[in-house]
């Protein structure tokens, strides 16, 4: 009986790790000016993932990222933006013109990386990561338009997916983040 039961825990284990392809540290990208990233560089971190874009009605998003990045950077969390054109063309910059517009407008400095695909044919592994429940173990949260933001915790692992109108400002991120 002891062996069944050590056995069933064996099986479970392996059938939970077997559902999660890595985690979020995994990856290596390219920041918005070409230099290479790995994300393991980022491990003891909270990081809040975003897709970003330059001509969406929830841009101004970019204003509240900044200032929860300004508050918590200094306490082991960071955002990441990812812009993304895959929504009616509301990023169709160059990386120098995402650059000027996200540091003018918004005076952006958390780490934006090289624009993407976050979903469709040519999508992303981080967002292929991000989005399906056989790749993070977590959950299934396909992109539903920009500014969708993820939470990963200092391990690489999904947490949360936030919806694309829903505030970064809220006390549930700043639990998250201060826990």
């Amino acid at each position: 009986m002891k062996y069944i039961f050590v056995f069933s825990i064996l099986i479970a284990a392996t059938l939970s790790l077997s559902a999660q392809n890595g985690n979020f540290h995994q990856f290596k990208v390219k920041t918005l000016e070409g230099e290479d990233f790995d994300m393991a560089s980022l491990k003891g971190k909270k990081v809040m993932v975003v897709n970003v874009a330059s001509k969406c009605g929830l841009t101004p998003q970019y204003e509240e990222l900044q200032e929860l990045y300004e508050k918590y950077k200094d306490q082991n969390f960071v955002i990441i933006g990812f812009p993304a054109n895959n929504f009616l063309n509301q990023e169709p910059g160059s990386p120098a013109e995402i650059r000027e517009f996200c540091t003018a407008n918004y005076g952006v400095s958390f780490p934006i990386m090289e624009k993407i695909s976050v979903k469709g044919k040519d999508i992303h592994p981080v967002y292929q990561w991000l989005t399906q429940k056989d790749e993070n173990g977590v959950m299934d949260a396909p992109i539903k338009w920009n500014f969708q933001k993820f939470l990963i915790d200092e391990e690489g692992n999904l947490i949360k997916m936030i919806p694309p109108k829903e505030s970064v400002l809220s006390d549930e991120v700043f639990e998250w983040i201060e826990e």
